[in-house]
């Protein structure tokens, strides 16, 4: 394991200690934490973009009536304006 400053700001500074106090845990380990959470959504969104990208590069397209279907099942039958 290996050890890291990071400069934080008065505000988030607060926001980190109130946290750990009302958890029970630390301030490194909710660092951590909130550290490991931000690189797996990125990771995730990497992954999720690059698969568009291929499937765009495929004209891997959804259809307009399918894209219409979804509108109306998500509740707005307006799209596109």
């Amino acid at each position: 394991m290996s050890v890291m400053s990071v400069r934080l700001n008065d505000e988030v500074t607060a926001q980190l200690e109130a946290l750990a106090k009302a958890t029970g845990r630390t301030r490194s380990f909710l660092a951590g934490q909130a550290i490991e959470d931000y690189l797996a959504r990125e990771a995730w969104q990497i992954v999720e973009i690059e698969q568009a990208i291929k499937e765009a590069d495929a004209d891997d397209f959804i259809s307009a009536d399918e894209m219409s279907g979804l509108f109306k099942q998500l509740g707005s039958s307006r799209h596109g304006n």
